[in-house]
């Protein structure tokens, strides 16, 4: 099992051929979803919607998403690319207060008979005792993206998720016994893009969050700047940053127990992080005595990507994520007056983790 991505590796690389047609979206017209032209084989998402009215969001399973399209939230544009929108208001999961239009891979495919959190669906670190037991050993997701909005209205605009979207991520399963300080769902890595309203350019930077208990004080998102400034900054990044719907890439590669970042845009360049997942030595090369000591060396992973809107409705205290943003949940209305955030990609591709280049050691 720990091989399945290996197999499919050689499938997995995404088309970008352009389509001239007008959009029709249907679930029903395989030619208009963006399994027609992206291999989502592996993949599920979660909506801003509660179609059949459980108080949930939205879940297109791996099988349905084949052929399944959403006017407003997931669809292919009018050049082929895969859009991801996201209302300030609309249904979020039960953890969060934040609303996505995001893909989650699943190791399994198709095979609901394996649990969506059991080890087989998802990849685990080397050095956890168990790996063998996991779909994968690490492994290594690719994305070429522009974002093409941030929510504009926010009335705690010092949160420093106002006015930002993320756009790929690493998750760590959440258990009830968190056995050996593992457990806890918190994120590896979570890729930001954010742009203040009165700003020219916006900023990319990813964020590491210290693997602890939800209650523990020193769990907290420590921030990396890519391009552009860090999230609690409020300066325009000038020719620094990323303008709205300006291309650039990551590549999120886990391999062994170290997970290596390659961000690339063409006015920018290429940049490039190291961080290992077993140990508090963060991606400077410095000691972080208030994280886990072992980091995510135990925890169940999963990739993430699309549209992860972070300027959520809800407010009070909480410098990091109450931004208080506005929305009526009625899509059109938000849409209009700049309440949601969107993202659109070009190439999305899941495979085995590679050895990093020398660059990056």
């Amino acid at each position: 099992m720990r091989n399945m991505l290996m197999n499919r590796a050689a499938n997995s690389i995404v088309s970008i051929a352009l389509l001239g047609s007008t959009i029709v979206h249907s679930a029903k017209d395989d030619n208009k979803a963006p399994a027609s032209k992206y291999d989502l084989s592996h993949w599920k998402i979660t909506l801003p919607t509660d179609d059949d009215g459980d108080n949930k969001p939205d879940e297109i399973t791996v099988a349905k998403i084949q052929k399944y399209a959403h006017p407003d939230f997931f669809y292919l544009n009018d050049q082929g690319a895969m859009v991801f929108a996201s209302p300030n208001k609309a249904p979020s999961t039960k953890n969060s207060s934040n609303t996505r239009s995001e893909l989650r891979y699943m190791l399994r495919g198709k095979n609901t008979r394996i649990k969506t959190h059991s080890a087989a669906n998802n990849f685990a670190l080397e050095a956890r005792k168990d790996s063998d037991k996991f779909g994968s050993v690490g492994g290594k997701m690719e994305a070429i993206v522009a974002v093409n909005h941030v929510a504009k209205n926010s009335t705690n605009p010092e949160a420093k998720a106002a006015y930002s979207t993320v756009i790929g991520q690493i998750h760590a399963t959440k258990y009830s016994n968190n056995k050996g300080g593992f457990g806890w769902g918190n994120e590896p890595i979570k890729i930001f893009y954010k742009k203040w309203p009165t700003h020219e350019m916006g900023s990319v930077f990813w964020t590491y969050e210290r693997n602890l208990a939800k209650d523990d004080p020193n769990r907290t998102d420590i921030d990396y700047p890519v391009f552009g400034n860090s999230w609690s900054s409020d300066q325009d990044p000038g020719e620094r940053g990323i303008a709205l719907n300006e291309e650039f890439s990551y590549i999120i590669n886990v391999n062994r127990n170290t997970m290596y970042l390659t961000f690339h845009n063409e006015r920018h360049g290429t940049v490039t992080f190291t961080k290992s997942l077993v140990s508090n030595i963060d991606a400077y090369g410095k000691t972080d005595t208030f994280d886990n000591r072992y980091s995510y060396g135990g925890d169940t992973l999963y990739f993430k990507a699309g549209n992860y809107n972070q300027c959520s409705v809800k407010k009070g205290n909480g410098g990091l994520w109450n931004a208080g943003c506005s929305g009526t949940g009625d899509w059109e209305t938000d849409k209009a007056n700049g309440d949601y955030s969107q993202s659109t990609f070009t190439k999305l591709m899941v495979s085995d983790s590679t050895p990093p280049y020398r660059a990056n050691k």
